[in-house]
């Protein structure tokens, strides 16, 4: 019907444009069925993969683990496959769609109207007739009789001010975009230090695990000659006894420990976005690196400059004061230039160009009284901007407490790498010393297991040490955020 603007449409295509109205209803009404979880996740899946296209903008597929996982290679894949970075990646495309919607508000708005009208009444009859060029000479205006008339036109609007409120929007978007932009920052600097968390972790447990096979071979050995002495008269049933308390203790640690290996895998399989129950084995070495500051407060003025949550405070302070303007802005006018085209006719087929009739004008309305409603939502938006300052010192505070606890972390972690050092190899020559006099029958078999028990623990004690120093040093890069950087950083082929 509207196409005919431009030409008179023909009487047989009423008919087809009524089916056609009827099934875009029909359509309308089908695609508003509710869809149930099953369905949806079904729907992503096969309709893009049937348009030959990727399952959805930014999506990340499960990661394929290698069997040997370096450090390097689980970060790549915890940045290319966690669904942390998933969600991340939606929220930016979410903001960048409200920044396209906020620039839309500066195009013109152009409908298509049709309209079908039947009465009686004396001012609608003579309207209708007088826009269809068919008002007669000899009508009673008082009484015209019935009347029916069909409509089609386009109409257009262009807002030509409101009170800026449009540029403070675009703006509050383009804001909103930049802030979830630094929140994906935050998201990368996060899982960097929470894969190299993760997988120290497990190179912690499997040497724990290691070191308890390692104590339970020892014991075992021992338990065999002291079994072979306790048959030849040189030793006591207590010894013997003794020894296969510490074997089931030794035992219990293993288990234990390759326990908390296995959890330690899948923890970090969960990272990367894989499946937990993937295979694989840990490869020390090719760690990612960043350059962090010696001193505290060096590091302390890189954090207030490089971390990303507190670039998205700011950001937020500054949104939050754009929509005090633009809540101001509502005590302002608008004026809005509109223009409308259309035709009359009182039948489908009847519909001329050359009657065709046209209105344009400016509309300007301001808004004198709204109970209130506009104080209120300036007050509301102060209150906002206030919240968010206070945000901005929380966010500044925790950042600084963030970098302080890493850097005496990281001091404490070495200081104990030295200490555990040391201990170790006193550990050690400790029992070798026993070991001698244990075999010699110096010493009893208490002195024995105390020792071995002694460099069972320093050695888990040294281990510790020297990975907690490792996820020390990465969490001084994080707490300094050089992680959202990606520096010393590649995804994983």
């Amino acid at each position: 019907m509207f196409s005919c603007l431009f030409r008179k449409i023909c009487p047989p295509a009423w008919p087809a444009a009524v089916v056609m109205a009827a099934l875009a209803l029909a359509v309308g009404c089908a695609t508003a069925k509710p869809k149930s979880y099953e369905a949806i996740k079904a729907q992503r899946a096969v309709a893009p993969a049937a348009a030959g296209e990727k399952a959805a903008p930014g999506a990340l597929p499960e990661a394929k683990v290698p069997a040997r996982l370096s450090l390097r290679q689980a970060v790549g894949l915890g940045l290319a496959h966690s669904p942390d970075q998933e969600i991340a990646l939606a929220r930016i495309r979410q903001s960048e769609a409200l920044v396209d919607q906020a620039l839309a508000a500066f195009w013109p708005v152009l409908r298509a109207q049709g309209s079908y009208q039947r009465g009686d009444a004396p001012s609608a009859y003579l309207f209708s007739t007088i826009d269809q060029r068919a008002l007669g000479s000899s009508v009673n205006f008082n009484q015209p009789g019935t009347f029916q008339n069909f409509e089609a036109g386009l109409q257009a609007q262009w807002n030509l001010y409101r009170g800026g409120r449009d540029l403070l929007r675009r703006r509050m978007a383009a804001t909103g975009l930049q802030i979830s932009r630094l929140d994906r920052q935050s998201v990368e600097n996060a899982l960097v230090a929470s894969v190299i968390q993760a997988f120290y972790n497990g190179l912690a447990a499997r040497d724990f695990a290691n070191i308890a096979a390692q104590s339970q071979k020892t014991v075992e050995a021992q338990l065999r000659s002291m079994r072979l002495r306790f048959k030849a008269g040189g030793a006591l049933k207590a010894d013997v006894l003794s020894l296969q308390v510490r074997l089931a203790q030794a035992q219990e640690e293993r288990v234990r420990a390759e326990n908390q290996h296995r959890l330690a895998l899948a923890a970090l399989a969960n990272l990367m976005g894989a499946d937990p129950d993937a295979e694989f084995a840990l490869e020390q070495g090719d760690a990612p690196q960043a350059k962090t500051p010696a001193a505290y407060r060096e590091g302390l003025a890189l954090a207030l400059d490089l971390r990303p949550e507190l670039k998205k405070a700011r950001r937020q302070v500054e949104r939050a004061a754009l929509a005090v303007d633009q809540a101001r802005a509502g005590y302002l006018p608008t004026l809005d230039a509109q223009g409308r085209v259309y035709m009359d006719a009182a039948a489908p087929g009847q519909f001329e160009t050359e009657n065709s009739n046209w209105v344009a004008g400016l509309v300007l309305n301001w808004d004198l009284f709204t109970g209130l409603s506009t104080d209120a939502q300036v007050r509301a938006a102060a209150a906002g901007l206030e919240r968010m300052l206070a945000v901005d010192r929380k966010t500044t505070r925790q950042v600084q407490l963030e970098v302080k606890s890493a850097y005496l972390n990281l001091t404490a972690a070495q200081a104990r790498c030295r200490v555990s050092r040391a201990s170790l190899a006193s550990a050690d020559q400790s029992l070798t010393l026993v070991q001698r006099q244990f075999d010699g029958g110096a010493a009893t078999v208490t002195r024995y297991l105390e020792a071995e028990l002694d460099l069972t623990r320093a050695r888990q004690r040294a281990a510790a040490a020297r990975y907690d120093k490792a996820k020390a040093t990465a969490d001084i890069a994080r707490s300094l955020g050089l992680w959202a950087r990606r520096e010393g950083i590649r995804h994983a082929p």
